[in-house]
């Protein structure tokens, strides 16, 4: 290799090997190492290879003395030995067809053992030919899904976008160290990471600077910054260790309101703006505001000058989608900020598959300044990892209540659960044991896959339940990896409001859910929502922050979000307070 492999390379090499090993029969444990280095790799701020051959690539959490030996190789040969050896005796085309949903390296050895498909090609013509439904543990249903997604291209290209939570890590430390630059005067994120959007698929930063090449030349030395091309003048392109592209473009001051409005606005908030402008006798761009009256341009220091100009009500970055926020009568609303929560609601313990314990949570919580939050471990028929009997249960009740005791008032702990929503609606525990809890949130974690309707009367009821408060992550979409089930939101979000049922924003950065045009929705049934954290770790209740950027898309003020009320009024709104 003429140069070192980057860390999108290296997580690449790990994560073949891993699959590689899956396909070969290996032991769980060492599938998951390899998977395990290959996420270090992938998230990493700083160069792999580079701390390789310093020694301290070791410090990096996942990453020991074997899978350093591997890098070694890597940077040394272009090669891991152990996958030279495991690609001879498997073709290229099955590693293709394990990134297909629901096949993966088991399921793909076994086609390839039972039918001899090694291609994308060969799953193809079997799936047409009704062949796969013929191998035990596959059906009908599993070779429409392989169809859709090669037609889709699944299998044949990576993901080319990048979860916010993961972009604005990269974003705000590079604006940082560039705003710690001695020539840097304004240094601002722009582009959708600005949005909040769920997901971005570059960085767009804009600055002004007393020495414009001197900034533009900095991005490259930055430590976060894998490569960057030639800068110009007033402009410079890199691209991080996780493979992020970034934009950096240094304007005049009088221009800086200009530019950040052109790249944070969406495609079709900026067309609509033109748009208005233009039948005002203006054009509007990255360089200003043309009169055609008179012939001169205005430039803009602030966008607040921008939109003044154009006789619009400022919207914030967030309401920038071209959703009814240059209207005529347009007024912005207070949106919601993590500022505003006073407890939340949705939260995991080592009673099931969190890492903390009640009290851990409580004071974690008490930190970050709630005045309640509620234990909500998952279920007896969650489908994943550990979950709490209703033995148990009760237990849990009597550990809340000791908490509670231990920590004198200052916070309040209500005992929850997160129930798992049965195909029938129904609720995985009893009546009477959900009746000596202080909060149920109710969620579906099994049977994803049903029809439309079936799922949508599924929802209907348990938000009709009597004892259940609130729907967790209501579609069960994460935005990487799962589309939302098959539902009717309309019926969900008429059913919340006619029975009081509060309807969740899940903060989990791959969830987010409700998405923004489905909280707003909300929002404007006459629901209350919810914003959680959904938080397996104390660390985790800083999530909200994700929740509150989704709220804010949706235009959601404080007065929609039932967590933001202090004590006495958010208990009110549960459904066992109105019995």
């Amino acid at each position: 290799m003429t140069s070192d492999p980057s860390n999108l390379q290296i997580a690449a090499a790990f994560d073949e090997l891993a699959d590689l090993y899956e396909l070969d029969g290996a032991i769980v444990h060492r599938v998951l190492a390899y998977r395990g280095a290959a996420k270090a790799a992938r998230e990493a701020t700083v160069s792999i290879a580079a701390l390789t051959r310093q020694g301290t690539v070791t410090s990096l959490p996942g990453i020991g003395k074997t899978l350093e030996e591997k890098i070694v190789a890597l940077l040394d040969t272009g090669e891991i030995p152990a996958a030279v050896k495991l690609r001879a005796k498997y073709p290229a085309g099955l590693l293709e067809m394990t990134r297909l949903p629901g096949l993966g390296p088991k399921r793909a050895r076994r086609l390839f053992d039972e039918l001899g498909i090694e291609s994308l090609a060969m799953l193809r013509a079997a799936a047409e030919q009704q062949k796969l439904r013929d191998v035990k543990g596959f059906g009908a249903k599993f070779e429409q899904s392989v169809l859709s997604s090669i037609d889709a291209g699944i299998g044949e290209r990576p993901a080319q976008r990048v979860l916010l939570h993961r972009a604005l890590t990269a974003g705000e430390q590079i604006v940082a160290a560039l705003r710690a630059h001695p020539a840097a005067e304004r240094v601002e994120l722009a582009g959708s990471a600005r949005r909040q959007a769920d997901s971005v698929k570059d960085l767009d930063i804009i600055a002004t600077a007393s020495d414009p090449g001197a900034l533009v030349r900095a991005l490259a030395d930055l430590e976060l910054i894998e490569s960057a091309s030639a800068p110009n003048e007033n402009a410079a392109r890199g691209r991080t260790h996780t493979g992020l592209p970034v934009d950096l473009r240094v304007v005049a001051p009088e221009n800086f309101g200009n530019l950040l409005q052109h790249f944070t606005g969406s495609a079709a908030h900026n067309v609509a703006l033109r748009e208005a402008a233009v039948r005002r006798g203006l054009h509007v761009s990255e360089y200003g505001i043309l009169d055609d009256a008179t012939g001169e341009t205005l430039r803009c220091a602030t966008e607040e000058e921008v939109y003044e100009r154009l006789g619009l009500t400022y919207p914030e970055p967030e309401l920038r989608e071209d959703r009814g926020e240059l209207a005529p009568g347009f007024v912005a609303p207070r949106l919601v900020t993590v500022e505003d929560l006073r407890g939340d609601l949705h939260m995991h313990t080592t009673a099931s598959d969190g890492r903390n314990t009640i009290e851990e949570m409580a004071r974690a919580a008490l930190a970050h300044g709630y005045e309640y939050i509620a234990i909500t471990d998952h279920s007896a028929t969650h489908g994943f990892g550990d979950h709490v009997t209703p033995d148990e249960l009760m237990r849990q009740i009597e550990r809340v209540a000791d908490v509670n005791e231990r920590l004198g008032g200052a916070i309040r702990v209500l005992a929850g659960t997160e129930t798992n929503i049965l195909p029938s609606g129904a609720p995985d525990y009893d009546d009477e044991l959900l009746a000596q809890l202080d909060w149920v949130i109710a969620s579906v974690h099994t049977s994803f896959g049903m029809p439309a309707e079936e799922m949508t009367k599924r929802m209907v009821a348990a938000i009709e339940h009597p004892w259940i408060d609130a729907i967790g992550h209501p579609t069960g979409r994460k935005i990487s990896s799962r589309q939302p089930y098959a539902l009717d939101v309309d019926a969900v979000i008429d059913a919340a409001a006619r029975s009081g049922t509060m309807l969740e924003i899940n903060s989990a950065p791959d969830r987010r859910d409700l998405n923004d045009v489905h909280a707003r929705a909300a929002v404007e049934g006459g629901v209350t929502l919810l914003i959680d954290s959904d938080a397996h770790g104390a660390e985790r209740l800083e999530h909200v922050r994700w929740g509150v950027a989704t709220a804010r898309r949706a235009w959601v003020e404080p007065a929609h979000v039932a967590n933001t009320r202090p004590w006495p009024q958010f208990a009110a709104l549960r459904k066992r307070a109105r019995k």
